[in-house]
């Protein structure tokens, strides 16, 4: 287990995709500061539960997924923080938030491909693509449907996870997954579900699939 820096953000970060972050917040700047200072170029990011303005505190998921640091430019106010995404992991235990919030951390296993997945992973590609290509029709905050991914398949297979115009939910639930074949079954399921909520005349209630949150902005395309 490690003790970690903790970003939480109200978007699931993914494996081998791209963050953006432009931070401005005190303890988020802290953060980095120690980071600096320690030559550490990682900290782990977890999804939040949003509504917290409706009362009570806020609430973090224990998944989540390692950032490594790629660029890092101060701004009028803030710095802009590159990231990309690399190990899963799962909160162990929350620490004390001050000045910033930590978390001891475990590193889950790494998925592992085979070449007998080809077919699959072609399915769940297309399935992704289409359903893209259908929520382009009702916003344009959605990746395109012809975003090139990575020649790895084991690469791929998360960036089409991360792409995938589904909830947090559903993304929490790919990241969760315990196997290539898991993933890439479960990445077909959430896209056919989404299909149906595109497909119903009230889709202005579709999922939304696109990152968000204060500190955040879009991420480049993978």
């Amino acid at each position: 287990m490690t003790d970690i820096p903790m970003f939480p953000l109200g978007s699931v970060l993914f494996p081998h995709m791209p963050l953006q972050l432009r931070i401005f917040e005190d303890r988020y700047l802290a953060m980095l500061a120690s980071m600096i200072e320690t030559e550490r170029t990682e900290f782990g990011v977890v999804l939040i539960e949003r509504g917290q303005e409706v009362g009570g505190g806020e609430h973090r998921y224990s998944y989540g997924t390692m950032a490594s640091v790629t660029q890092m430019a101060a701004g009028d106010g803030f710095v802009g923080l590159v990231a990309l995404g690399a190990e899963r992991i799962e909160v162990v235990e929350w620490l004390d938030d001050s000045p910033f919030p930590r978390a001891e951390v475990r590193e889950l296993d790494d998925l592992e491909w085979s070449d007998d997945l080809d077919t699959l992973r072609h399915t769940a590609d297309t399935a992704v693509r289409r359903i893209l290509a259908i929520a382009s029709e009702f916003s344009d905050q959605y990746w395109p449907p012809d975003v090139a991914l990575s020649d790895d398949p084991a690469e791929a297979a998360w960036q089409l996870a991360a792409i995938a115009p589904v909830g947090e939910v559903d993304q929490l639930r790919l990241l969760r997954s315990t196997s290539m074949e898991g993933l890439l079954t479960a990445i077909i399921e959430v896209t056919e579900e989404a299909a149906v909520a595109f497909s119903v005349p009230w889709s202005d209630a579709a999922p939304d699939g696109m990152p968000g949150g204060d500190d955040e902005v879009p991420p480049p395309a993978p």
